[in-house]
């Protein structure tokens, strides 16, 4: 039971924390907020990429192939509909199925 407790107030600081510059704003962004709001999609992606990458290992194609194939779906896919969700799952779903059946 203490760890249920320990576990909601925690849950419940984390909530209000992060609602509370909405509280206080009401709707006005200033111009660095709008900027990150722009650009830290993006480099979330490098990020993501990078750490995915790091691994890699190209003595035989199996070993790097799905990763590069997928990489390239996924850069390919946001690029033409702009949609981060989209291209993860669409990315991840086919390298999950060339590490399972074609490689």
């Amino acid at each position: 039971m203490h760890s249920v407790l320990i576990v909601a107030v925690i849950a419940l600081t984390t909530v209000f924390i992060r609602f509370l510059p909405f509280l206080f704003l009401k709707g006005k962004v200033s111009e660095r907020a709008d900027y990150l709001g722009k650009a830290l999609p993006a480099c979330a992606m490098v990020m993501l990429t990078v750490f995915c990458l790091r691994d890699l290992r190209f003595d035989r194609v199996e070993n790097f192939a799905p990763e590069i194939i997928a990489a390239l779906i996924a850069a390919l896919l946001y690029r033409w509909k702009h949609s981060t969700a989209l291209s993860i799952v669409v990315s991840t779903a086919l390298y999950m199925w060339m590490v399972q059946k074609l490689f």
